[in-house]
């Protein structure tokens, strides 16, 4: 706010004295009126007229010299103050003048001078001088002011910086940690690196807060880890003594078969059946578990035998029709996994189609190496289903809590695809349904092209006897 000075007052010119000439008069006039009053007093009365006469004279002579001296000296007086006044009035005006320059030249320069790093004293030594001691005192304290205003401000924005600089740190930290760090913890305790070894090995956040935050979360990660582990391993277990069972079981039925007559070949059968699908639900959960099939081979498998015992082990054998057009082999310890996966996928397409419809299924030899295509005639997949499907035989599907109920087949696809190097893909079938695409690649094909282990007749697709694979005679149970 600036102040400016007030407009200096007009001068005012001196009164003219005026000499006392009404008094001087007054003294001649009562002196003829006490003449006259004397001479018109009888004669016996002149000495006391004249007595009064004189001395009333002489009372108002004194009384008119008195009053001239005191009008005098009053008129002195005023204008001593007149004068007094006007010298006020100027020093006033001067006075505000200097204000007004130190409020809008002094005080802001000094401020500024202060801003650009200047001591409070070269400030005030810079400044125009103010011109009484109480306006000096007064810019010396504001110039002191000002400059612990601005070194409090400089503290505080340091402050702030520093504090802005340690967010940012903070946040950078928080983002390594759960961008970089956490996923890294948690990929190497899936692999069964220890805490302590995760701890050691990663970079973990400075800050004391966070840093314990991380640590708690990969301790108790770890535990959570091995109770899953422990719980894997000893359902893996359990089940491998069910797929035992359950193999030396077939192999009994299979025995049974070639021991007794027709009468009972239908039950056996039946139960041969029956006990296949076990162990094709038992060989899932197993898989899943981390575990390994029931069954291994130790001589190649041709194709069209792996086809047949894929279809041995789903409920609905008798709706899968098969054309095969290859002689081709699979090696001996791929040829369980190829089943496997195959049953899995021709039970899912007969599982998703009308039970009186057919299920396809196709195999030719490329270069590329088998091609096996499975088609139904049930409703299309959605885009959504279809690329959940995809993303399940892809083989990153491997937490069993995001698996559905339905869906575990699919699943243990996956796995056994990524662990054969076999790629399944889904397409629109020309049936109306849902086509899978199924290729084996070359270096599953076995060079050697004779039949497989001892093979047993059993009926599939509906009509004539075909050739199914038994267990081989080095064959394995998994533990």
């Amino acid at each position: 706010m600036s102040v400016s000075a007030p407009p200096t007052p007009p001068r005012t010119q001196k009164p003219v004295r005026s000499t006392p000439a009404v008094p001087l008069l007054v003294l001649p006039a009562t002196a003829a009126a006490a003449g006259a009053a004397w001479a018109a007093a009888p004669e016996t009365a002149r000495s006391w007229t004249a007595t009064l006469a004189v001395t009333s004279w002489l009372c108002v002579a004194v009384s008119v010299g008195l009053g001239s001296y005191l009008v005098g000296r009053a008129r002195r007086t005023a204008a001593d103050r007149r004068t007094e006044i006007s010298a006020l009035k100027g020093r006033l005006a001067q006075d505000n003048a200097g204000l007004a320059h130190l409020v809008n030249v002094a005080l802001p320069g000094i401020a500024q001078h202060v801003r650009d790093g200047t001591g409070a004293d070269d400030a005030v030594a810079r400044a125009a001088p103010a011109s009484g001691p109480h306006l000096r005192q007064v810019v010396q304290s504001f110039a002191v002011l000002v400059e612990d205003a601005v070194r409090h401000a400089a503290e505080a924005e340091s402050r702030r910086q520093q504090a802005v600089q340690e967010a940012h740190g903070v946040t950078a930290e928080l983002e390594r940690l759960t961008e970089g760090t956490l996923p890294a913890a948690v990929e190497k305790l899936r692999d069964g690196t220890s805490a302590e070894n995760v701890l050691a090995e990663l970079e973990w956040p400075r800050g004391a807060g966070a840093r314990a935050c991380a640590e708690l979360f990969v301790r108790e990660l770890a535990h959570s880890e091995r109770r899953t582990a422990a719980a894997q391993a000893a359902s893996a277990k359990s089940l491998g003594r069910v797929q035992a069972k359950a193999v030396s079981m077939l192999a009994d039925l299979r025995d049974m078969q070639d021991r007794h007559g027709e009468e009972v070949l239908g039950d056996l059968l039946r139960l041969d059946h029956s006990t296949s699908q076990l162990g094709l639900i038992t060989d899932r959960l197993a898989l899943l578990m981390g575990g390994r099939s029931s069954r291994a081979w130790n001589r190649p498998i041709v194709m069209e035998s792996i086809l047949r015992g894929a279809v041995g082990r789903i409920a609905a054998y008798q709706r899968v029709r098969m054309h095969c057009s290859t002689n081709a082999a699979i090696s001996g310890y791929a040829a369980e996994g190829v089943m496997h996966l195959l049953a899995e996928l021709m039970d899912n397409a007969a599982n998703f189609s009308p039970p009186i419809d057919e299920v396809h299924v196709y195999v030719e030899e490329r270069t590329a190496g088998i091609v096996v295509t499975i088609e139904d005639s049930g409703l299309k997949m959605a885009d959504a289903a279809m690329r959940h499907a995809e993303q399940a035989v892809s083989g990153r599907m491997n937490d069993l809590a995001s698996l559905q109920g339905t869906r575990l087949g699919l699943a243990v696809v996956g796995r056994l695809a990524a662990k054969y190097g076999v790629g399944v893909s889904y397409r629109p079938s020309s049936r109306g349904g849902t086509g899978v695409v199924v290729l084996v690649p070359p270096q599953l094909l076995a060079q050697q092209r004779e039949p497989g282990p001892a093979l047993t007749g059993r009926t599939f697709g509906g009509g004539g006897v075909s050739a199914v694979p038994g267990p081989a005679p080095a064959a394995e149970a998994a533990g």
